[in-house]
């Protein structure tokens, strides 16, 4: 392992020691929460331009596998941790995670004074940030993190969507083995799901109820989306700011209304905006799987898993949408509702992976709405 340095715009460094891949990676630096799912969490494209620092100190653990990736590759530009577990421990690892991210690429940094760096975030900001294993040079790193992408302004989305439509039937988990394959030919709804950076459990919960599922690209036009007849509009998470992914925008701005249509995170923001609402970019937002939400209709309070630097703006919404779930945290709001719509979504994370699973309902209310 070599020395390894990180240093963030502002001019604030934390030494460490490297693991994964040797080089340099910049990005935004941000903190999840999580006590477990590194490896989801990873793959997960919403991350995609940020560096991640887990605040449980213990990372590494019981290793990596490949059934918990939720996409194809990793996304996040880094990874900042306290300690890297010596040794991987669980029947189902099949590498270490310094393995995992030397093999692809990935450059983290452990032995971090993770407290201290998560402290500095919560005073003054998620902000830019460089890390470097092989050339630990404090003022080039600090140049490099200034020179890096600020996440205000930045569609990302064309950098995570597929290319191309295409089918997704596999409904199964590997805690549910049982959920063969979705046949096609016997599925109740066909759903029609916006890829701004879509993570594969989320497809898996909408194949494991029934659905036949279509995934399109972030750029699909309302028109070629409604061509395709689907029962109901499935809107993804995704990275970077919702305000500057336009296309989506215009395109969910013409199909609210005309058929059901269910958002989340990323989603759940560009319904906001289509529907004529405003977003702002949070302090440094909400990363983890420990986030209360309190439910509008019942009062009731769900612990939720979350990943969002922007939020919808309340104030700014017509009055014809509901505010339906807010964070107990700091009043941010967790989800919208629009009866008259057929429409309805949710900012954070309802497909928890990693998390909990006290929001799975949701799911299920996207179905009944497809039969209704």
């Amino acid at each position: 392992m070599n020395t390894a340095l990180l240093a963030l715009e502002d001019g604030t460094l934390f030494d460490g020691i490297g693991f994964g891949a040797v080089g340099d990676t910049t990005g935004e630096v941000v903190f999840n929460t999580s006590m477990t799912g590194y490896q989801e969490i990873l793959t997960d494209p919403s991350y995609h331009g940020q560096m991640v620092t887990m605040t449980q100190p213990h990372i590494g653990n019981y290793g990596v596998t490949p059934e918990d990736d939720e996409s194809s590759r990793i996304w996040a530009a880094g990874m900042i941790i306290r300690h890297l577990s010596p040794v991987v421990s669980n029947w189902r690892a099949r590498q270490s995670l310094g393995d995992y991210l030397q093999e692809r690429g990935i450059v983290g940094i452990t032995e971090v004074d993770t407290r201290a760096l998560v402290r500095h975030i919560r005073d003054n900001g998620a902000m830019r940030g460089a890390i470097s294993s092989s050339d630990p040079d404090p003022d080039r790193l600090i140049a490099l993190a200034r020179a890096s992408r600020d996440m205000n302004g930045l569609d990302l989305v064309q950098e995570v969507t597929s290319a191309e439509p295409y089918h997704w039937t596999q409904g199964e988990n590997w805690w549910t083995p049982n959920q063969a394959k979705i046949d096609t030919a016997t599925s109740n709804y066909h759903i029609v799901a916006y890829d701004f950076g879509i993570k594969k459990n989320m497809l898996k919960l909408l194949a494991a109820r029934g659905c036949r599922i279509t995934v399109v690209p972030g750029g699909y036009s309302a028109e070629k989306t409604l061509a395709l007849n689907p029962d109901g509009i499935f809107l993804s998470n995704g990275p970077g700011d919702p305000a500057a992914v336009t296309y989506a925008i215009d395109a969910v701005r013409d199909l609210v209304g005309k058929k059901p249509l269910f958002g989340i995170c990323l989603g759940h923001q560009i319904l906001g905006l289509a529907l004529g609402g405003e977003t702002f970019k949070m302090k440094f937002g909400h990363r983890g799987g420990n986030q209360p939400v309190q439910v509008a209709e019942s009062g009731s309070v769900q612990i939720s898993s979350h990943n969002h630097g922007f939020a919808v703006d309340p104030n700014s919404l017509p009055t014809d949408v509901q505010v339906s779930h807010t964070n107990l945290n700091d009043g941010v709001v967790e989800g919208l509702d629009i009866p008259s719509k057929r429409a309805f979504s949710v900012q954070y994370h309802p497909e928890s992976s990693p998390g909990p699973h006290d929001s799975d309902e949701l799911f299920d209310k996207f179905i009944a709405m497809l039969g209704e």
